[in-house]
């Protein structure tokens, strides 16, 4: 039987899966823009949304995908580039204490082509892949958070993103190689009263018919690189027939516009020289062609351009991880307690081998993702990459916390400081602030439970979701019953059967562990079957529930992904076979230890409780 993937489960065209007609108009307008907005499963659906079915796609993540040696090498001889100028001419230190970034730095980087690195060529960037700009974002996490930021936010989430995959040539020709130059970009979405509900969005944007220009007014909130950039993606509502179901649209505003004001420059707890501000606009007149994609598909260009660029949070993790493990084992190996290297006591040593462990996990599903984006444009990725930020950032910050519990006096005592009395200055402190932000950019922690929990569920909604809508007719509704008695009949006992094969292609080191990963997710996939039965619609208001269903999901997925990864690695002659081996066998122990705790707290857990007394605390 082949494995059930979300694009399987047929859909009723023209229908939503969801029943809205009992929701308020708040919600089903906040729901509808959503939905509305969503993009939609590839054709080979994903192994992350397998794992949620109870049938690892072990097809999709064997082999791993590989990197071509031309490109591996063009990305070689730019990180060696960067990494050179970041030892030589970047002092991250200085930068946090005067909270600016040299213009010299910007320069250099901008020389180099950092702000240009996936741009294509003819638009006169560097052309590189996103396996490279991930690479570059992890050499970036081993210096300096601002400059991580500065460059992420630009390339990312910013104009040349949307750009290369909605613009039009007019539209690329105009800005891209203002980008690639050097030119600094954002992107404009978070406003006073609107964070993950663009429904409520308050910024507005007119059709002027006469002048075929549209006039935005409205406030924007933490619009990273803002203070800096040249030109900027602006999200607002534009006008619809239904006013209850918003448009959200997409312009390109050059911030030398006549009504543009950056009235405000925020700062923060880390990364203290983030270019982040408040930007207002006043009757600020953009051209009919400065809209991306077209009107009303503002939402659709946001969200797919995250589907990419939410994996380079986790890829500067990867640096930072990386930098944090070599701090570690050096001060664990030198630091002499009770006669003997802390490193030698327990404590310390499960420390040690659990960031190893993770750094080498959070990689994995880095490189995986982007060489799917490599290697197939029509690759499902938004599950993986949302795995991918969501568990690859929480790591992170465990793994600078863990960095920080371990050297102790001097982990919490700025560089500067370290410095002046003679010692290392190793920037623990400013590594610890600058990355906590990492599980709040780009998507909280909360939002991507949110966000993965619904297409987990989506095969469960196409297949069930018509037989509980009572918006639709009987007939289509006693059709859609039948659909599913059949699916469900066939597809649910097996969810009960021991996993006896392995995955096609997986090493003989690793057939258990996959063995073990496909039990796992059988039951991942029966427990969720088991809550769509006991709450039914109300499901979605357990989001604790359904985000202890998507953490154990990224569990399985580190693990697979760290299996692919280590046997490309072993058969490419890129890492030694014992160390790789031992390293993924240890993660994948740890890994389904906590998988099982996870699966202990569905069914025991003091949720309820926890909501009442939260209630009585809020009224």
């Amino acid at each position: 039987m082949k494995p059930a993937t979300e694009s399987k489960a047929p859909q009723e065209k023209g229908n939503s899966v969801i029943d809205t007609s009992k929701m308020s108009p708040e919600e089903r307008a906040a729901l509808e823009l959503a939905e509305g907005a969503r993009v939609q499963a590839g054709p080979k659906g994903s192994f992350g949304g397998s794992l949620f079915m109870g049938r690892p796609a072990f097809e999709n993540i064997f082999p791993f995908p590989s990197q071509s040696a031309e490109d591996e090498d063009q990305g070689d001889a730019f990180l060696k580039e960067l990494e050179t100028f970041l030892k030589e001419k970047v002092d991250p230190d200085e930068i946090d204490r005067t909270g600016e970034i040299p213009d010299e730095v910007i320069e250099g980087l901008a020389k180099m082509g950092a702000f240009g690195i996936k741009i294509p060529t003819e638009y006169g960037g560097l052309g590189l892949s996103q396996t490279n700009y991930s690479r570059s974002a992890m050499v970036l996490g081993k210096y300096c958070g601002n400059l991580t930021a500065l460059v992420s936010a630009h390339q990312s989430i910013g104009v040349p993103q949307p750009l290369i995959v909605f613009g039009t040539e007019e539209q690329k020709k105009k800005f891209l190689p203002r980008c690639a130059g050097g030119e600094i970009s954002a992107f404009a979405l978070t406003e006073p009263n609107v964070g993950s509900d663009p429904a409520k969005m308050e910024t507005t944007a007119d059709l002027d018919e006469e002048t075929s220009e549209y006039v935005i007014n409205g406030k924007k909130l933490w619009c990273t690189n803002g203070v800096k950039a040249g030109v900027i993606v602006v999200m607002a509502r534009t006008a619809g027939e239904d006013p209850s179901r918003p448009k959200i649209t997409a312009f390109l505003v050059e911030m030398d516009t006549p009504g543009v004001e950056v009235t405000h420059r925020c700062h923060f707890m880390g990364l203290k020289a983030l270019y982040n501000g408040v930007v207002t606009f006043d009757n600020v007149r953009v051209p009919k062609e400065n809209v991306i994609l077209a009107e009303g598909r503002g939402l659709k260009v946001a969200l797919t351009t995250l589907n990419t660029g939410r994996i380079t949070l986790p890829a500067a993790c990867v640096g930072l991880g990386n930098s944090c493990l070599k701090w570690s084992t050096e001060w664990a190996g030198s630091r002499v307690q009770w006669g003997a290297p802390i490193g030698r006591h327990d404590a310390i040593a499960q420390k040690l081998a659990k960031m190893k462990a993770e750094v080498f996990a959070i990689e994995a599903m880095v490189r995986y993702v982007s060489l799917l984006v490599d290697q197939d444009k029509k690759s499902d990725i938004r599950i993986e990459a949302a795995f991918g930020k969501m568990w690859g950032t929480e790591r992170g910050w465990d793994i600078i916390n863990e960095t920080m519990q371990i050297r102790g006096g001097r982990g919490y005592e700025t560089a500067h400081s370290l410095e002046a009395r003679g010692d290392d200055p190793i920037p623990v402190e400013r590594f610890l602030r600058d990355s906590r932000i990492n599980t709040i950019f780009e998507g909280s922690s909360e939002i991507m439970r949110l966000l993965i929990a619904r297409e987990a569920l989506d095969p469960h909604l196409k297949m069930g979701g018509p037989v509980l809508n009572t918006t639709l007719p009987m007939g289509e509704r006693f059709k859609a019953a039948l659909r599913s008695a059949w699916f469900y009949g066939r597809w649910y006992p097996v969810l009960w059967l021991p996993a006896i094969f392995s995955g096609k292609g997986v090493m003989s080191e690793f057939k258990s562990e996959s063995r073990k990963v496909r039990g796992l997710s059988r039951k991942l996939a029966r427990k969720l079957f088991h809550s769509m039965l006991r709450y039914g619609p109300k499901l979605d208001k357990k989001q604790v529930l359904l985000g202890r269903f998507v953490e154990a999901g990224a569990e399985l997925f580190a693990i697979s992904a760290s299996m692919s990864y280590a046997q490309h690695l072993i058969e490419s002659d890129k890492g030694d076979k014992t160390d790789l081996v031992e390293t993924v066998k240890y993660f994948g122990k740890l890994s389904r230890g906590k998988v099982g705790r996870i699966f202990n707290e569905v069914g025991n857990n003091a949720d309820t409780e926890g909501y009442k007394l939260a209630k009585r605390m809020i009224s």
